[in-house]
């Protein structure tokens, strides 16, 4: 265990990431070391081969680094087997990624509840139900559990996909992209949902190329050539909630005119 303070749910320490390509070796990360507190939102932003997304990569315990050492909610998991990874995983990190990654032909409900079949919490199948039901409400989906992802638009598809990252009451919410396929509006709604759980205390760790969307992020994290280029605070952080009254009242004089 870490003797870091508790309100610390991310900390990396000189964190390097080296991929072997036949004789080549690729410098993913190259010794970045990060501090990010519980309750912040923040943006991970870079371009293509910056590094951003191997980062995440082991935020999420999705890989291990080749060298430093990852504290994630004070335990150190840098070095964790891939059954024990697995593991934190479950327990501890939601996940929402750009393509929904959602189960075709299973319903917004089974889709949420599938976290938590492969859970160590044993619950009954109304408990279950009862949870997934509760978190779609959450995300503003109250009535559309047995809509499949065909049945729902791009939108509504995210939220299925914030919903069942929050099934397992994670420490942290790992989202990659996560406006990447929706439309302007849909992409301030699903920020709002971000705001929204934020202001709830979960820290929000979010990969992003668009300037606009880290905007309604606290923190904004930019990489390049696999080291933290800056690190700092937004002077004028955009309000989702504001943001959409805003659109809606330009939409209604539209319909006006």
């Amino acid at each position: 265990m870490s003797n870091s303070s508790d309100a610390t749910a991310v900390r990396l320490e000189e964190v390097r990431k080296t991929y072997h390509t036949g004789d080549v070796e690729v410098h993913a990360v190259r010794g970045v070391s990060i501090e990010i507190d519980q309750g912040e939102f923040v943006a991970l932003m870079g371009s293509s081969g910056s590094g951003k997304s191997t980062l995440m990569n082991i935020v999420g315990c999705l890989d291990r680094p080749t060298s430093g050492r990852y504290f994630l909610d004070g335990e150190d998991v840098s070095s964790l087997s891939r059954d024990d990874l697995a593991n934190v995983r479950n327990r501890k990190l939601g996940f929402v990624f750009q393509s929904f990654n959602l189960l075709s032909r299973t319903s917004a409900l089974e889709n949420v509840e599938l976290p938590l079949l492969y859970s160590e919490i044993a619950l009954t199948g109304l408990q279950l139900r009862e949870k997934a039901e509760q978190v779609l409400i959450a995300v503003g989906l109250q009535g559309r559990g047995d809509h499949t992802p065909s049945q729902l638009s791009g939108g509504q598809q995210q939220r299925v996909a914030i919903a069942r990252a929050l099934i397992n009451d994670p420490e942290v919410i790992l989202a990659d992209e996560p406006t990447g396929n929706l439309d302007s509006r849909t992409s301030v709604e699903v920020m709002e949902i971000f705001q929204r759980l934020n202001e709830k205390g979960i820290t929000i760790i979010m990969v992003t190329h668009e300037a606009d969307i880290a905007a309604y992020a606290r923190r904004n994290i930019v990489m390049k050539d696999g080291l933290v280029q800056s690190d700092s605070r937004p002077d004028h952080r955009l309000n989702a909630a504001a943001e959409l009254q805003r659109i809606s009242a330009s939409d209604a004089v539209e319909a006006i005119i």
